[in-house]
């Protein structure tokens, strides 16, 4: 049995995807799985041992081109005999469509009746976490989840991680703090640089080295969060925003003796290589898309404003954010790896 998958379009969705690859090889041992999805989410599909092949699609988020969809579904014609679709978009359908793949699942949205002929009605009720709808379409429409959920599990080459290492001139001497303060969803789910900054400070200060992740958007507020050290800390603080493939940062990773993160794809990234990792929440939800591992810390305030949901704080405060003081991150912190600090 081949199995097409089209792949969500945001690094956290592809990790948690593989629950449902993993529901998929336990149903269908033999089956091999393909996934269609952006260039970019390669390395982590080969980190993956269920997935057979990624299949880049060529063409960015949100464009249509149907000239380009069609001659890429011709390719695949006899193929495949199922395809299972991740995104409830009209355009992720037209693929699987001109493939004439015989069985084309996904759940309704934006009119997909014709490109696919496995319709399913999502039950928010019933399926509350994003992993539940992914894996859902694995199965029958009335069946039942099996649990415990499998949990993503990326596997790391250790030859792959020394030459990250190497690349950039890292060293395993001391525990590594791997920092995570960017967010591509927006403002509202960043923990201010000024936090970040003094849990640094204290890590640093008990001996520790810090890494800083992120995309080269978000490499401007690493560096302010790096400067606001004082130098002789501040030289034990490295700033990898921008600078790593995505390959080198998950490759680097795994080699974190811990994890503080936004609700971002890197931290599901950071849960889906088993470290020990405190998530900080803010505008958004743990009950939706909670990191998936059990060396995790999820901390948030719980105003009355949030979760929101949205990009940008509508009153202009942020308060879920900037009220959300070190301390209690910290305090997480030791209860995942000892070695406590005083907080001040």
């Amino acid at each position: 049995m081949n199995i097409l998958i089209v792949g969500p379009s945001w690094v956290g969705d592809m990790v948690m995807a593989q629950t449902l690859f993993t529901c998929l090889k336990q149903q269908y041992p033999d089956c091999q799985i393909d996934v269609l999805a952006p260039a970019w989410s390669e390395p982590l599909l080969a980190r993956m041992p269920e997935v057979r092949q990624a299949i880049s699609m060529p063409l960015g988020h949100g464009v249509l081109d149907l000239a380009t969809r069609r001659k890429l579904g011709q390719g695949m014609r006899g193929a495949y005999d199922q395809a299972i679709l991740l995104p409830n978009s009209l355009k992720s359908a037209l693929t699987p469509f001109f493939a004439k793949i015989p069985k084309r699942t996904g759940w309704r949205g934006e009119m997909r009746y014709g490109l696919l002929n496995d319709v399913r009605v999502l039950d928010k009720q019933r399926y509350p976490l994003m992993i539940e709808r992914f894996m859902a379409l694995g199965y029958a429409p009335d069946a039942e989840l099996p649990k415990p959920y499998p949990r993503p599990t990326l596997q790391i080459d250790p030859a792959s991680r020394d030459a990250a290492l190497a690349a950039f001139g890292l060293h395993l001497d001391r525990p590594v703090l791997a920092l995570c303060p960017g967010a591509e969803f927006g403002e509202a789910k960043r923990w201010p640089a000024e936090h970040y900054a003094k849990v640094a400070e204290l890590k640093i200060r008990a001996g520790w080295q810090v890494w800083l992740f992120g995309s080269s958007n978000d490499h401007p507020g690493c560096e302010e969060l790096r400067q606001r050290l004082i130098p002789g800390l501040r030289e034990e603080c490295f700033n990898l925003a921008g600078q790593t493939s995505l390959a080198q940062a998950v490759d680097l990773l795994s080699a974190a003796t811990a994890v503080v993160s936004n609700d971002s794809g890197l931290m599901h990234v950071a849960a889906a290589l088993n470290r020990p990792l405190v998530a900080v929440y803010g505008s958004t939800s743990d009950q939706f898309t909670p990191p998936l591992a059990e060396q995790v810390e999820v901390v948030r305030l719980g105003l009355e404003c949030s979760p929101c949901f949205e990009r940008t704080c509508r009153f202009g405060h942020y308060d879920c954010l900037r009220q959300l003081k070190p301390r209690p991150v910290v305090e997480a912190l030791d209860r995942l790896v000892g070695d406590p600090v005083e907080v001040r």
